[in-house]
């Protein structure tokens, strides 16, 4: 049996594997070292199917956008008007009190050059920030992991809450977390076989894998049961006053954030966006979950004044095409539109000018703003990183941070 590198083996086992968080004590200490209300999060929501922007952010002076949607298009009287020439959805009214608090900034025509329309590809470029034809097995999330200092250069500093880890979070040297929910983290030690297991002394001599798997699983119950403790003192994962598996998710970081990690990334996933049929009952259910789950979060966060730090990015992997198509519903796209939510916005509303449905992309609206520079602005105005080191070269910097 080979000897597996131990840099490898940590990667590995940092993420969950049925239920079960590999965390050595070491990482425990650097969780809360330097942890408090100073150091700034990125929360991350990544709309998974293609979200439909052009009905979510409404162009409802736009006659084209009429005419292209006769029973899509959201009516000018139900438009939650915010601009003279964009509103919102009629199911977004906590976004609108965002947006009139000056906490929301919309950024239009959202994409990148030579754009593709599969999920996976499109998400693959957003999620590695490659360029589209370029694969890379990094996301740039993991390649921040690795730009940081020594002393903070830790898998805890990056947590996506789900089932599984996505390409973001991977990096060459450090990878960072996945789990799903703490309260079943801590059963499924306490209740199967884990904890008794590194009861169990045995002899490892001569075989450093199991040493170090003996090692890992005696600090993982520790590792554990110290998250099981710090979390008590915060808001209950998932108790926000909103429902849905989003609202859960967004509980879990809440809890997270207000327990006191040094953790510097949050990650979520919301799928359904794929709307080629029925689109509007569709939208018009994932838009209100989207928006009570992320007001509910804010006003959490709000209680003891941790929003001032935290800034939320919402944004899916392409939008959608101008017409609608026979179903009732809208086929994959091109440009799209960022949420950005944050109590300390230089520039707040909406950032640029509504897409321009008059020079389209094949019926798909044009990118007029490259997604990496939304990355390098948070990652060298918010997150103190060097966008350039990450990314792999210069992006110009946008002023909503």
């Amino acid at each position: 049996m080979k000897t597996m590198n131990r840099r490898i083996f940590l990667q590995r086992s940092a993420l969950t594997s049925a239920g079960v968080l590999l965390l050595p004590d070491t990482l425990l200490h650097a969780m809360t070292s330097g942890a408090g209300k100073k150091g700034k999060k990125l929360v991350v929501i990544q709309l998974s199917g293609g979200n439909d922007s052009l009905n979510m952010v409404i162009p409802y002076q736009d006659k084209l956008y009429y005419k292209a949607r006769p029973s899509l298009g959201i009516p000018q009287d139900e438009v939650l008007k915010a601009s003279k020439y964009q509103g919102l959805h009629p199911a977004m009214n906590e976004f609108k009190t965002l947006y009139d608090e000056g906490r929301l900034s919309v950024i239009n025509s959202i994409g990148y050059p030579d754009p593709n329309r599969s999920h996976f590809r499109s998400m693959d470029i957003w999620q590695s920030a490659s360029d589209a034809t370029r694969y890379l097995s990094t996301g740039w999330i993991g390649r921040y992991l690795g730009a940081l200092p020594g002393d903070m250069r830790s898998p805890h500093m990056a947590i996506e809450v789900d089932s599984n880890l996505d390409l973001a979070l991977k990096g060459d040297s450090i990878t960072g977390l996945s789990m799903e929910h703490p309260d079943k983290l801590y059963d499924s030690i306490s209740r199967g076989l884990f904890r008794p297991l590194t009861r169990i002394s045995r002899d490892t001599t001569g075989n450093s894998n199991l040493g170090y798997i003996h090692e890992i699983m005696n600090e993982t119950v520790s590792s554990v049961d110290y998250i099981h403790q710090k979390l008590s003192q915060g808001v209950p994962a998932g108790k926000m006053n909103a429902k849905g598996k989003l609202a859960a998710n967004l509980g879990v970081i809440a809890g997270l954030i207000k327990a006191g990690l040094s953790t510097r990334v949050y990650y979520t996933t919301m799928p359904g966006f794929d709307t080629h049929v029925n689109q509007k009952p569709q939208q018009e259910r994932l838009f209100k979950e989207l928006s009570e789950s992320v007001g509910a979060f804010v006003n959490e966060l709000d209680k003891d004044g941790r929003m001032d730090d935290v800034l939320i990015l919402v944004f899916s992997e392409f939008g959608r095409r101008v017409k609608q198509n026979a179903s009732n519903g809208t086929d994959h796209g091109c440009a799209g539109n960022i949420l950005l939510v944050g109590s300390n916005l230089k520039k707040s509303g909406f950032y640029n000018d509504p897409p321009d449905l008059q020079n389209l992309d094949k019926g798909d609206v044009k990118h007029q703003v490259d997604f990496r520079s939304v990355y390098a602005t948070v990652l060298d105005r918010h997150l103190g990183s060097s966008h350039e080191k990450v990314l792999g070269r210069e992006f110009p910097l946008l002023d909503f941070v």
